[in-house]
């Protein structure tokens, strides 16, 4: 970098002002070298574009946004909110229905808060696919694609089909200096394995376009995020011994010309500056800017403040949130969270009050924001449970207390974006095992989020690896939800 200034640091300064494009160059290659006070300018200059623009009278379309809550195990249908009454004993379990918000429908009794807002919410009952194991049945909700050797592997692979986060990272829309899209508070992974579950990653399209990750818990006292502040001992005066390098970068982008690529490390730089220097950004991120009583009405823990952080991060226009499901248990040599093949019951009566707290908090401060009805929430696991106690199927671990793997019919929980609120769509036979009425596959799932989005899911693109192109997606949205 000594190449770019005089070697006894002065600044290189050819003209009186640097123009917008070499601060964003500036932004995108040196992001973490600019002082507060060397950007002060810059946001000047947005606050009066933006004052112009309310003068001018114009309004933005209404963003349309997604959070998609991953419950990394796979809850119990049968137990939460696709209760069987009158099934035999061993079907039905031990929990009571209770009655809803919402005429006509019910939900466990583990779950007393979502009951409030079940007026909010449309049970997605016919969730189906017919991949049983882990990984395999992860990769498939989050990229709306099986898995290219399906019940075969349970971690990442360069061949992977891309997530939706990162489709929705290439190809949606961001606002505010935000990301497109954003996963937190962790990529989901086996303790024992090290490694992230399969599917989680821009794959075949390239990592360029992973979303950006919030790795923490939020719930820490000493939560923050890495990378969106700039250090306060860095002068300004650092700003301007960039010149010289900001010439060098035009240069080789003269040569190398425009493309794509070009194009989309341009892209990279401006949204890296723009989320270093945009206060507005930062402070997305800040929860401690939330009232106490917020905070307490998600819950303390980890999961209820990842939601907390995801309004926040929709509210400021983020197009795209996934949320993994993380609890205390995560360091535990045992099957992962949701996955209750043994002591169904107990376990649930510990994982669904954490849920139920959270969930059905973040329903109503969207609801009472007005962003409910521009974001669409959906939250599921990779499958269900099976309909019989101790039934083994995939996992010879299961217990007699334990509910095995069970991809033929789940529930998935979603919420507004225009879907119909108080409502059941699907249904299961009379034990809760098989889809009886309106399949809705993961990539039918994938659709209809990329399609709320506004992102094509025929669209293609091109797979380095494998030097073919491919769509998006290969499912169908769900068009008519009555």
């Amino acid at each position: 970098m000594s190449n770019f200034w005089h070697d006894d640091h002065t600044p290189l300064i050819r003209s009186s002002r640097v123009s917008r494009r070499e601060w964003l160059y500036i932004g995108g290659l040196s992001w973490l070298g600019l002082s507060e006070a060397a950007i002060n300018g810059l946001r000047r200059d947005a606050a009066v574009r933006a004052d112009e623009a309310k003068s001018e009278g114009r309004a933005p379309a209404p963003a349309k946004r997604c959070v998609f809550i991953f419950l990394f195990g796979g809850p119990s249908q049968i137990d939460l909110w696709d209760m069987k009454t009158h099934a035999p004993e061993n079907v039905r379990g031990i929990f009571q229905p209770i009655a809803t918000s919402a005429p006509g429908i019910q939900l466990s009794e583990l779950l007393p808060n979502l009951a409030k807002q079940a007026d909010k919410l449309c049970l997605l009952r016919s969730m189906t696919h017919g991949d049983p194991v882990h990984g395999t049945a992860c990769s498939q909700v989050i990229t709306g694609r099986p898995h290219r050797r399906p019940g075969t592997t349970d971690t990442l692979a360069p061949d992977d089909w891309p997530s939706l986060s990162a489709m929705v990272m290439r190809y949606g829309r961001a606002a505010g200096g935000m990301p497109s899209s954003v996963v937190l508070p962790w990529y989901l992974m086996f303790p024992s394995q090290g490694a992230r579950i399969a599917g989680q990653s821009s794959g075949l399209m390239g990592e360029m376009h992973n979303a950006f990750l919030i790795d923490g818990d939020p719930s820490r006292e000493d939560f923050s995020v890495p990378g969106i502040r700039l250090p306060t001992d860095v002068p300004a005066a650092r700003l301007l011994r960039r010149e010289g390098l900001l010439r060098e970068v035009d240069s080789v982008r003269r040569v190398l010309g425009d493309g794509p690529r070009n194009q989309l490390v341009n892209d990279q730089y401006r949204q890296a500056f723009s989320m270093i220097t945009g206060e507005q950004t930062a402070a997305a991120f800040d929860l401690d800017r939330e009232p106490t009583t917020t905070r307490e009405r998600y819950g303390s823990h980890k999961f209820g403040q990842s939601l907390l952080l995801a309004r926040r991060l929709v509210e400021r226009g983020v197009s795209f949130v996934s949320v993994n499901w993380d609890d205390e248990t995560r360091d535990e040599k045992q099957s992962p969270f949701w996955d209750t093949h043994h002591d169904n019951f107990n376990r649930l009566k510990k994982l669904a009050p954490v849920f139920d707290r959270a969930f059905a908090a973040f329903l109503a401060d969207l609801h009472e924001r007005g962003l409910l009805d521009s974001t669409m929430v959906v939250a599921l696991g990779e499958f269900g449970r099976t309909p019989k106690i101790g039934q083994f199927t995939q996992n010879n671990a299961t217990e007699k207390t334990g509910r095995d793997h069970w991809p033929h019919a789940f529930t998935a929980l979603v919420a507004g974006g225009g879907v119909p609120a108080g409502h059941v769509f699907g249904a299961t036979d009379r034990l809760g095992g098989h889809v009886i009425d309106k399949p809705v596959t993961p990539p039918d799932l994938a659709a209809t989020i990329l399609t709320h989005l506004g992102v094509d899911p025929s669209q293609r693109y091109h797979a380095p690896l494998l030097g073919e192109s491919f769509p998006l997606c290969i499912g169908h949205p769900i068009r008519d939800w009555s």
